[in-house]
């Protein structure tokens, strides 16, 4: 890929060999000036796009080095990259410092993805861990806090990394943010409605831990409006009643960032890192912090750190993306930087840095890192949105009533003054810092923690974990307002109610709406996931043992009675079907989309087919169909792709939630023992069946396409005529496409002789085909 250089240094070279005249052309050579432009500009376009795709490929392969020099060559070319597009980049860097630092994928996905039970204990929130406020429950049925969800701070789920609903439920106007799925923008426009019963059962189980939680709620309003002076305040206060709470803490650690005490801000979050190293909201935090106080460096370690142990984590990824495009950019490509200002940082003394150490390759998996060989280093901070995001000065670390100390934090522009670019340029050595990780402690001294040193103090959040005491234990706060029974695979709503599947889906079969609110659910209905609220069922299954034993044992029951292939059998009264041939319906009734989905839940994937009778209800003779496929439409209908089985005799009818159900039993052809029968019964079987292809094959070309389209081809002699209880196959897929009275298809389904039904259909195909030769 060393065609752009050859390709500049040609174009040097003739501009060198013939230069062009300063002064002004001819009229007559504008024309030619400006096509030369033209095609230089687009051979230009075309290099950089092939430097942009060389780096995203090389991002992908998980070459760092040549990665950045082809983005950094691109932008030289001015390609239009946004911060947007280096997410590849992101991935790759990202990769490189978990390989780096010895945190493989197992060691990141364990520490981003553990079980539920928090700080908060069981009603704890998978994003922030603390208690769970105004708990909200996701399409994918995992539940958070509504503080996380609107705030932004994680792009997944933790636990099964389906997309969480954004807080704007639309793309941008450039179309930069992916367009959620229908559920998860209905979710997010709906104002994150809360959970109805696991509100309930938070407020009546924890009722002064809800009540803390909506006080350190109060913070954050306080911060999202920039009233830092009061929200400090609060937080102080609050904190001297409880002062375990890492809860409290961040939200101080952030009022002090407002205010741009950063060294108080910083030694907050240290004490919560302190006791939760593995905690990826803090490093965002403290990464934020450092960066709005100059240290670009440190902060770009800190968002590292962040994916490292959260990859869905979305704000730390913008923010690096930000670091990077502004790295790569031209302008601080060309600057250096003085040494004397790099060995000012702490970190780096003695250390020599570069732009190409930055890029080396990460350790293999069989080397030993550092890290692993010696000491690790523990990284520093975590993220919100909103208030720390404000360009604050740097200078406020070590102001005035603030004496430094010797070995605390010193800013990156400790040379009397870097400019963004010098900034930037440092910057691209920093990166190499990815080789060693330093936090600050509380007492303002770098500090390497070793790996597995276990925190002194026991942290807190909102909520000690615990069990609830028994008295407050109550089945009728987990009880299904539709079936009044206890919940069985609860579902929650985007309207915040909660309801058993089963039993919302009945409700939705006549009407997409909510059945207690009336709110509409027509992208719920659309996305069919309906998936179980985890939280609602791990509770029951905690604290309702018995009373989940008897449920699921009711359930077996009605689906073991559901699943019976003989009695109360579903009917669908609807029309002729036959054995072995294609039978498509359109469902669209309530009573038949129940019917379809139960057939479907119980395994059994069959019901029967019957014509309408007037004097029965439906016909004493039928065919079960085998589902093979199931299309749902958006609003709740289906299109349902069935093959005829069994045929059977209607034993005794019945009605089970508006369908129609039998007891049935099944039909069979009586086999032919004689010879001389067998071979009578071949010749028949042959010589109808070369009636009905002439008939076939006679007719007109329209009538003949439409058949193939719909039942497919015709199937082809069997040898053995008896083999299956049915008979031949073509004797089924001809009765369907002849056009012959119901009544008389219902005559030859029920016979049970192959001779019998081979004499009906040549009398059918005799009298056919004296109407073809007229």
């Amino acid at each position: 890929m060393s065609f752009p250089a050859v390709a500049r240094s040609s174009l040097r070279g003739s501009r060198e060999m013939a230069p062009r005249p300063r002064g002004r052309g001819r009229f007559w050579e504008v024309d030619g000036g400006s096509g030369d432009r033209l095609e230089r500009a687009a051979a230009e376009s075309e290099r950089w796009e092939l430097l942009l795709r060389r780096g995203e490929l090389l991002a992908l392969g998980g070459h760092l080095k040549g990665a950045l020099e082809a983005y950094a060559a691109a932008l030289r070319r001015g390609a239009p990259v946004r911060p947007e597009c280096l997410g590849t980049l992101v991935d790759c860097l990202v990769l490189n410092y978990r390989l780096r630092h010895g945190l493989g994928w197992s060691a990141a996905r364990a520490a981003g993805a553990d079980t539920g039970t928090g700080a908060g204990g069981l009603l704890s929130c998978l994003g922030c861990r603390g208690f769970l406020s105004e708990p909200v429950t996701v399409p994918c049925g995992h539940s958070y806090c509504r503080r996380c969800l609107r705030r932004e701070l994680r792009a997944r789920c933790r636990l099964c990394r389906d997309r969480l609903p954004p807080a704007a439920a639309a793309a941008d106007a450039e179309g930069t943010t992916p367009r959620p799925p229908p559920l998860a923008a209905a979710i997010a426009a709906s104002g994150f409605r809360t959970s109805v019963v696991l509100n309930h059962l938070a407020e009546k189980w924890f009722p002064g831990q809800l009540e803390r939680a909506r006080a350190a709620g109060r913070l954050g309003e306080l911060l999202h409006e920039g009233r830092y002076r009061e929200a400090l305040a609060a937080a102080c206060e609050a904190l001297r009643a409880e002062p375990g709470n890492l809860t409290l803490k961040i939200y101080r650690a952030e009022s002090y960032a407002g205010l741009q005490e950063f060294k108080a801000a910083i030694e907050d979050l240290n004490a919560v890192l302190f006791q939760l190293p593995n905690w990826p909201e803090v490093y965002f935090r403290k990464g934020k912090v450092l960066h709005d106080a100059g240290f670009l460096g440190d902060a770009l370690q800190l968002f590292l750190q962040c994916l490292a142990l959260d990859e869905d984590f979305a704000p730390a990824k913008l923010e690096v993306e930000k670091i990077l495009f502004d790295l790569l950019s031209p302008e601080n490509l060309k600057e250096g930087l003085k040494d004397s200002s790099w060995s000012s940082l702490p970190c780096t003394k003695n250390k020599p840095f570069g732009f190409p150490s930055v890029m080396e390759e990460p350790h293999s998996a069989s080397e030993p890192s550092p890290e692993q060989s010696g000491e690790r280093a523990e990284v520093p901070s975590e993220p919100v949105k909103g208030s720390l995001n404000r360009a604050q000065s740097a200078q406020a670390i070590n102001a005035a009533g603030r004496p430094a100390r010797e070995d605390g934090l010193k800013r990156v522009s400790s040379e009397p003054s870097l400019s963004v670019r010098e900034k930037g340029a440092l910057l691209k050595r920093k990166l190499s810092l990815l080789e060693q990780d330093v936090i600050v402690d509380e007492d303002g001294r770098n500090k390497l923690k070793k790996q597995g040193e276990p925190p002194s103090e026991v942290c807190t959040f909102s909520l000690a974990s615990g069990d609830v005491p028994g008295e407050l234990i109550d089945a009728s706060d987990f009880e299904c307002s539709l079936c009044m029974r206890l919940f069985f695979e609860p579902v929650t709503t985007p309207c915040g109610h909660s309801f058993c599947k089963s039993c919302l889906e009945r409700c939705l079969d006549h009407a997409p709406y909510c059945p207690l609110c009336k709110e509409s659910l027509k992208e719920y209905l659309a996305d069919r996931r309906y998936c179980v609220t985890q939280l609602l069922e791990e509770l029951i299954v905690k604290y309702l043992p018995d009373e989940l034993s008897e449920r699921k044992k009711v359930y077996d029951e009605e689906t073991a009675e559901l699943s019976h292939l003989t009695k109360n059998v579903p009917i669908f009264v609807c029309t002729m079907a036959y054995p072995t041939v294609p039978c498509p319906l359109h469902v669209f009734e309530p009573r038949y989309r129940l019917m379809i989905r139960r057939s479907i839940q119980t395994g059994t994937k069959q019901f029967g087919m019957c014509v309408s009778d007037t004097q029965n209800s439906f016909a004493d003779y039928g065919c079960m169909l085998q589902i093979r496929n199931v299309h749902f439409l958006p609003d709740g209908r289906s299109v349902v792709d069935t093959v005829g089985g069994k045929r059977f005799r209607v034993l005794k009818r019945g009605m089970k939630d508006g369908y129609c159900t039998a007891d049935i039993e099944y039909l069979e052809d009586v086999k032919v023992e004689n010879e001389d029968e067998i071979e009578n019964l071949r010749q028949l079987h042959d010589l109808v069946y070369s009636q009905a292809c002439s008939w076939f094959q006679n007719l007109r070309d329209r009538f003949r396409s439409q058949i193939l389209q719909h039942f497919g081809s015709m199937p082809r002699r069997e040898e053995n005529l008896q083999a299956t209880p049915n008979g031949p196959a073509w004797c089924w897929w001809l009765l369907a496409v002849l056009p012959v009275d119901p009544r008389y298809q219902l005559s030859v389904l029920s016979m049970k002789s192959l001779k019998e039904r081979l004499t009906k259909i040549q009398h059918i195909l005799t009298y056919f085909s004296r109407d073809q030769s007229k």
